[in-house]
C-alpha cells in the first residue's frame, strides 16, 4: 500500500501535535504516525504519579491553544494529558497508531521521502511518500542506563524512571536513586515520603531553585540580558538553599539559564527534597565503581546494600535506527547537530520538532518554525 502526503509527521507527541496544529491552520496535507497506542505515551503511560509540569503554564503552552483560566499555574500530569486531548480534538488530530517507521530515506531523483512503515493492526506496510518529513519521535524514545560492571547481576529490582509510579511499594527499603535531575530528586522525596531508606546519586554540579525563582528568571529574561539575570537566582537560590557544597551538591560555574541555553540541562525545581537531604533523610553519595549481588560499591571504596536502584538517567533518541540521509540535520546520538534556536532545519525538506530540550516552550516554537518554511515553499 502506498500513501501520498505532503508532510508526513513521525510520533505523535506534544513535539509531532503542534506540529501538526500548526499545519492545520495554514491547510497544509499531512500525516502523523505514532508507533505507540495512543498519543503522548511517555505521560500517560511512562510518568510517576506525582509529576507536575516543572515549570509555569505560560511556559508550557502548545500553539494556537491556552491553558483553561483556571488551571492551576503548575499543571499536574492527568491534567496536562487532558489539554492534549483537547488539543488533538480541538485540530482534529488523527494519528495512525501502532504504525513504526522501520526505514526512511531520500530519494534526489523524486525529490521525496520515501519511508517504509509497519502498522500492526491491521498487519501491513506501508510506503509513505512526503515532501517534507519531520522528526517529532522525541528525545525520550528509549531508556539510557549507564553501564556499570555487574549491574545485571544485582539481585534487587532495578527499575528505569519511565517505570517508576510511587514509593508506595518501597516503604522500609533501601533505595538508590541514580540521576540527579528533576525526575532523580522528586523519585528520592516520593520514596523518602513514603518511609523508604534513600540515597542519591550526585555526580555532576547541579543548579537548585525553587519553582518561583525559575519562574522570575524565565520571566526577566525577555527583558533584561541572561547574565545578569543568571546572576540574580544564584544569588536567591543561596539565600534560600544556602551553601549546598557541604551536603554534596555543587552549582555549576556557568548561571542556570545560560547553561539551559548552551546544554539544555535544566536547573533542578526543589520539592522538598533538599531539606530531607540537610537534614539526612536522604543520604547523598558519589559515582558508583561496581555492583556485587545486592551491594553497590562507591568511589573511595564504600560499600552499601540496597533491594532496589531507580535509574532517573533520561533517555536517548532512536531517529538514527530509521532515518537515513538524515547527517544534515542529526548527530551519531540522534539529536540535532545544530545549537538552538537553528537546529530544526536539515537539508531537502528535513525537520525535527522537540529534540532541542528545550520543554515545551522548545516544542512550541520548533512547529511554528517548521510550519513557516514548510509554508514558503509549499506555494512556491
Amino acid at each position: 500500500m502506498e500513501v501520498q502526503t505532503v508532510v508526513l509527521i513521525v510520533g505523535a507527541g506534544p513535539a509531532g501535535l503542534a506540529t501538526a496544529a500548526c499545519l492545520t491552520q495554514h491547510s497544509i496535507p499531512y500525516v502523523i504516525v505514532e508507533r505507540k497506542d495512543c498519543s503522548a505515551s511517555l505521560w500517560r503511560n511512562r510518568a510517576y504519579d506525582r509529576l507536575k509540569l516543572h515549570l509555569a503554564k505560560e511556559f508550557c503552552e502548545l500553539p494556537h491553544m491556552p491553558y483553561p483560566v483556571d488551571a492551576p499555574t503548575y499543571i499536574p500530569k492527568n491534567q496536562f494529558v487532558k489539554y492534549l486531548d483537547n488539543y488533538i480534538e480541538c485540530f482534529d488530530i488523527r494519528p495512525k497508531y501502532q504504525t513504526t517507521i522501520e526505514s526512511c530515506s531520500y530519494d534526489e531523483c523524486r525529490k521525496c521521502w520515501l519511508s517504509m512503515a509497519r502498522e500492526t493492526t491491521p498487519s501491513m506496510v506501508v510506503r509513505y511518500t512526503s515532501r517534507f518529513l519531520v522528526v517529532a519521535s522525541g528525545e525520550n524514545s528509549a531508556q539510557n542506563i549507564p553501564i556499570i560492571p555487574g549491574l545485571h547481576d544485582f539481585i534487587g529490582e532495578t527499575v528505569h524512571s519511565s517505570g517508576y509510579k510511587s514509593g508506595a511499594a518501597y516503604s522500609g527499603k533501601n533505595v538508590l536513586v541514580v540521576g540527579c535531575g528533576n525526575s532523580g530528586m522528586e523519585i528520592a522525596y516520593d520514596l523518602a515520603s513514603h518511609g523508604a531508606n534513600t540515597s542519591i546519586v550526585i555526580r555532576s554540579p547541579v543548579h537548585v531553585a525553587t519553582k518561583e525563582i525559575v519562574r522570575l528568571g524565565m520571566t526577566l529574561v525577555q527583558h533584561i540580558p541572561v547574565n545578569i539575570v543568571d546572576y540574580l537566582l544564584v544569588k536567591l537560590s543561596n539565600f534560600v538553599f544556602g551553601d549546598l557544597s557541604k551536603h554534596g551538591i555543587v552549582r555549576p560555574k556557568i548561571g542556570p539559564l545560560l547553561l539551559k541555553e548552551k546544554s539544555g540541562r535544566s536547573a533542578v525545581i526543589d520539592v522538598g527534597t533538599i531539606s530531607l537531604i540537610k537534614n539526612g533523610t536522604i543520604k547523598v553519595l558519589g559515582d558508583i565503581s561496581k555492583v556485587k549481588g545486592n551491594i553497590v560499591e562507591f568511589e573511595g571504596k564504600m560499600e552499601i546494600s540496597f533491594d532496589a536502584i531507580v535509574f532517573a538517567t533520561g533517555y536517548k533518541s532512536t531517529a538514527n535506527m530509521w532515518l537515513k540521509n538524515g547527517e544534515s540535520m542529526l548527530n551519531n546520538d540522534g539529536l540535532p547537530k545544530q545549537e538552538f534556536p537553528n537546529h530544526w532545519k536539515g537539508a531537502n525538506g528535513l525537520y525535527c520538532a522537540g529534540l532541542a530540550k528545550r520543554g515545551l516552550m522548545g516544542i512550541a516554537m520548533d512547529a511554528r518554525n517548521i510550519t513557516n518554511d514548510i509554508l514558503s515553499s509549499y506555494h512556491a
